[in-house]
């Protein structure tokens, strides 16, 4: 078949991390590789995959957004931010966050207490290679993901010698954002450390659509209202981000590594556009201290492939709340302390007999520690009372897959994955096909079935007041069908795209529902049918010799309808979209490059969205529909001692006012000025 080496592919050294569009490819040792038809096999790893890539440019677009940012801009995903440095989660195919599985060099990452991932705590510096697996794709990498799987990594920096970059970034609102990187190398060993510093006082204005001041005459009659312009309040942050990898390969077919990351993290908890409360009064402040670290050894050889890798993750988050209730003096109202610890261990392996056949099989743990105490200091009483839990879980997964591709056009794959959590066992089963429709075009039709489950959190089971240990387990069937394709003409563009559909049903959506006792408890109440549509496209032009356009867009129709029985005569959310899930969404980005010159443009759209379950539009019920622009040109120079490059942001370009979470203010039009350095000193002649 026909693989197509597009015309903008760029090679570019891995010294530092890669940027796009910044200075010209020429400054910053990235030279153009001429389009070149290649016939070969299509690769059997991705038989009947359902999968979007991040390539390393859109990673490194704007280093000072997270990884939900870049999601939100590039993907056909729902990323639901409460704004900067809050909490921000993806949901897949109108799926909830927890069914979106997260994965860091192979280590499972979402909380265990809670089942999701925030977002805005991974800087996209941090990561080297990024791509979704939708729905039934998931399961060739683990188990849990009804929505999708989000799999990040990063890579050896293949430096040669030693290397710096260093970026300064400054923006509106007291916004400050450092990245250094340094790194050594040569033929055995590669050594990279990252350090990420963001602080902000995030003090934006809005306009506060919730509150109405009245215009009184002379006589104090009203004549008028409007909504007042407030400042965000509470909602400064101060990030420290540190990553230190060390690779260390044989050259006969072993390779060794280390990947430590730590996260030191102090953020205010902005106050909701319906509170009026005086923020000198109050402290709501979230504190986090993490550590993720692997060891690893992969050992290659001409036919198979195996992998060992050992993990530890430590996690330390406090939330506290203190008020003043008139006295002066601030008191505790709530000290939440929670801990994680888990241990991972995996083998994996892969086997390559001839080009028919390709086999792969793995086993995986994670053992999870939790303490969740939630302290509350009783004044009237001059003690203490502790509520909460200390629980442990052991999650197993063992999967075995075969891939076979009899015909060059068509291949199949069937994957069979075993799960155990705590004492409760699932079998997932996933069947996997692709048939290679034209040549001409690289057009190739792909179909996948699936059955997965999600077993409820640690949250879920145990949390006080309110912890259901009889929770089942989430499942769900999941059906998907689509083509996609690849053209393009030799130094003048490239082509390629792809559309799906997909349909899901999940038993037993586990809910939290209030309770005659005055708490909430989780229930096992809802089937949800997910259905919809999503596509994506992409176009590199060559308008001149050093003129060169690059389009990519995605589009996502995702009906998530409450299928169940209603809880209540006065249920009204039988046959309603899911809470918080839009209907509709779209992406779109425009590079454009000159020479040393670049400017990029980003969109998104995302549709309404309603806040309760019977999609009631009465009062608060529903969030509007927003378009999201974003704005940057930079400008690279070359000296003999340095690179550098000069870049300027503009954030919400047409000033939107929107909310992506009912009460929670997002910024208006704001900017950002970036200015980064590249030393050429230290590399090995």
């Amino acid at each position: 078949m026909l693989l197509l080496v597009p015309a903008l592919l760029r090679a570019q050294s891995n010294d530092t991390p890669r940027d796009t569009g910044a200075a010209s490819w020429r400054e910053k040792g990235v030279v153009t590789i001429r389009e070149v038809p290649v016939w070969g096999q299509r690769p059997m790893k991705g038989i009947g995959v359902q999968q979007t890539r991040l390539d390393s440019a859109i990673l490194k677009e704007n280093i000072a957004l997270s990884i939900a940012d870049v999601l939100a801009f590039n993907s056909p995903i729902f990323v639901k931010q409460y704004g900067r440095a809050t909490l921000s989660t993806v949901s897949f195919r109108g799926t909830g966050p927890s069914h979106t599985q997260v994965t860091w060099n192979g280590m499972r990452i979402n909380n265990p207490m809670l089942g999701m991932t925030d977002f805005s705590m991974i800087p996209s510096y941090f990561i080297d290679d990024a791509s979704l697996l939708h729905g039934t794709s998931s399961v060739n990498e683990t188990g849990g993901g009804l929505g999708g799987l989000v799999r990040l990594s990063t890579t050896p920096a293949a430096a040669d010698g030693f290397g710096l970059q260093y970026v300064q970034g400054i923006g509106m609102y007291r916004t400050f954002d450092e990245f250094l990187r340094l790194t050594w190398g040569d033929e055995h060993w590669q050594v990279s450390t990252r350090a990420v510093y963001q602080s902000s006082a995030n003090d934006f204005k809005y306009r506060n659509r919730d509150k109405k001041e009245n215009i009184y005459d002379e006589d104090k009659n009203i004549i008028g209202s409007y909504y007042p312009t407030e400042r965000n309040k509470s909602g400064a942050f101060d990030d420290v981000h540190v990553l230190q990898e060390v690779y260390y390969n044989t050259g006969r077919g072993d390779r060794f590594g280390l990947n430590a990351w730590y996260i030191n993290s102090n953020r205010e908890l902005p106050v909701t556009t319906t509170d009026y409360a005086d923020d000198r009064q109050f402290e709501n402040r979230q504190r986090e201290h993490t550590l993720r670290s692997i060891v690893s050894w992969d050992h290659y050889r001409s036919s198979w492939k195996a992998a060992v890798k050992a993990g530890y993750i430590h996690t330390w988050m406090a939330y506290d709340y203190r008020r003043d209730p008139g006295s002066g003096t601030m008191t505790s109202m709530t000290r939440a302390r929670n801990k994680v610890n888990t241990l991972y261990g995996q083998v994996e392996g892969e086997y390559t007999p001839n080009d028919r056949w390709f086999f792969t099989a793995g086993v995986s743990a994670h053992q999870h520690f939790v303490e969740s105490i939630d302290k509350h200091i009783i004044l009237q009483q001059g003690g203490r009372g502790i509520v909460g839990y200390d629980k442990g879980r052991i999650e197993l997964s063992a999967s075995a897959s075969a891939k076979w591709r009899p015909t060059e056009r068509l291949g199949m794959s069937v994957v069979l994955r075993e799960e155990l959590y705590g004492t409760e066992w699932a079998t997932i089963p996933a069947l996997f096909a692709d048939y290679l429709l034209s040549k001409r075009g690289n057009i190739v039709a792909k179909a996948s079935v699936s059955r997965n489950y999600r077993f409820p959190t640690l949250n879920d089971l145990y949390f006080l007041p309110g912890g259901n240990p009889d929770l089942r387990s989430e499942s769900g069937f999941s059906y998907e069908a689509g083509l996609s394709f690849a053209v393009g003409k030799e130094n003048a563009y490239t082509l390629s795209g792809s559309a799906s559909w997909y349909d899901l049903h999940i038993d037993d959506w586990i809910l939290w529902l209030s309770t005659t006792k005055g708490f909430f408890s989780p229930r096992n109440v809802k089937e949800v049918h997910a259905y919809g549509v999503e596509m994506q496209a992409d176009l590199d032009v060559v308008l001149a010799r050093e003129l060169k356009l690059g389009l990519a867009g995605t589009f996502s129709w995702a009906p998530s309808i409450n299928e169940g029985e209603p809880i209540s005569p006065a249920d009204q959310s039988v046959g309603k979209q899911l809470p918080y899930e839009p209907e509709f969404s779209a992406t779109a980005t425009g590079r454009l490059t000159w020479r040393s010159w670049g400017l990029l443009y980003q969109f998104c759209y995302y549709s309404e969205r309603y806040t309760m379950s019977s999609n009631d539009i009465s009062l608060s019920g529903r969030l509007t529909p927003y378009l999201m622009s974003n704005l940057s040109l930079e400008k690279g120079f070359a000296f003999a001692w340095a690179d550098l490059s000069l870049k300027g942001t503009v954030n919400n370009l047409f000033n939107e006012e929107y909310l992506s979470v009912l009460s929670r203010p997002m910024p208006r039009m704001n900017v950002e000025f970036f200015i980064g350095i590249k030393p050429k000193w230290g590399r090995r002649k």
